[in-house]
């Protein structure tokens, strides 16, 4: 099993973002400051599309899309629609001491079943990856379709420690990221938390730069007690800090206290990563962090994808 210090994942988002991003909804974009980086001729970025039911907006062609880049419209290159796409998910836990409270970590667990059990495991292309966290990253099974070595890998969570909850979501997010060209898996990080950090070096704002940048979605499931639900920070709140980090990334947040809750979120999660639109556009030649916009023509649909990503030069160029 291998530890990995997450003053790395701090170290390397340096590299990219010095800044955080302005998450309030209705207020500017302040984009991290990214230094020189490797150029990125095209960028790609997918889409989920549901209508106003919460169903899955099927049979949109290019032209239903808009892409807009700081306001200014993009010409879609590639347009890609995924109905049943493979999915790799990286499931990581929090095994901080607060873990232990109200049979937490048990329904965090519990909660990780389901999502599994959303899966196409055994012969078919799915995968999982098994993490956990408190001040360091640990991996306990990496990406395989052995159901029985996930569950194995589920039995060795327990908890111990402080919670460095945005920093963990940062280097998981990167290693889901290293995957090879034309891998058609749609990748996703699903986090099980009570939703409290003390001593991440990141904040979410920058973690979801960091995400985002890579086009892997965040999903954060919460486990609570029905009593914490109303006074959480990881409430429904559409600004709480963790549904804001989740949702720029083109992920979302569900507060879970009971395992119908838990049911619900795994199957959500896993078909949103099957059902999506991947849309491709020429890069900004300039340096930096570029904001995006995904929309469709038709206003009655609602589009989750991410909010921008880096581009730049070589390191080393000016």
């Amino acid at each position: 099993m291998k530890r990995q210090p997450l003053v790395t994942a701090f170290a390397a988002s340096l590299l990219l973002c010095g800044t955080t991003l302005a998450m309030a909804q209705d207020a500017p974009v302040q984009a991290p400051k990214a230094t020189f980086r490797s150029t990125v001729d095209v960028v790609s970025v997918a889409a989920v599309v549901r209508d106003k039911r919460g169903r899955f907006a099927t049979g949109l062609t290019k032209e239903d899309f808009v892409v807009r880049e700081a306001g200014a419209k993009r010409d879609i290159l590639q347009f890609q629609a995924d109905t049943d796409a493979p999915v790799r998910l990286a499931l990581l836990f929090d095994v901080s001491g607060s873990m232990r409270l109200a049979d937490r970590l048990e329904a965090s667990r519990q909660a990780a079943r389901y999502v599994l059990g959303a899966l196409r495991l055994g012969a078919a292309a799915d995968e999982a990856a098994v993490f956990s966290f408190d001040m360091n990253l640990q991996s306990l099974q990496p990406f395989t379709a052995d159901a029985a070595a996930i569950e194995t890998a589920l039995s060795r969570v327990m908890p111990y420690g402080q919670t460095s909850l945005y920093d963990a979501i940062a280097q998981t997010a990167r290693q889901v990221a290293d995957t090879r060209p034309g891998d058609p898996h749609r990748r996703a990080v699903v986090v099980f938390t009570d939703g409290l950090d003390t001593s991440s070096l990141l904040t979410p704002e920058q973690v979801s730069a960091i995400a985002s940048e890579i086009d892997v979605p965040v999903y954060v499931v919460t486990v609570v007690s029905p009593s914490e639900r109303e006074d959480s920070e990881t409430s429904d709140a559409p600004d709480s800090p963790l549904r804001t980090l989740a949702q720029w990334t083109g992920g979302d947040l569900y507060v879970t206290s009971a395992p119908a809750h838990e049911s619900v979120a795994a199957r959500r999660i896993v078909d949103e990563l099957r059902h999506q639109y991947v849309l491709a556009f020429q890069a900004s030649p300039a340096s930096g962090w570029h904001a995006l916009d995904v929309s469709t023509r038709d206003r009655d649909l609602a589009v989750r994808a991410r909010h921008g990503y880096a581009a730049g030069t070589r390191a080393g160029s000016n």
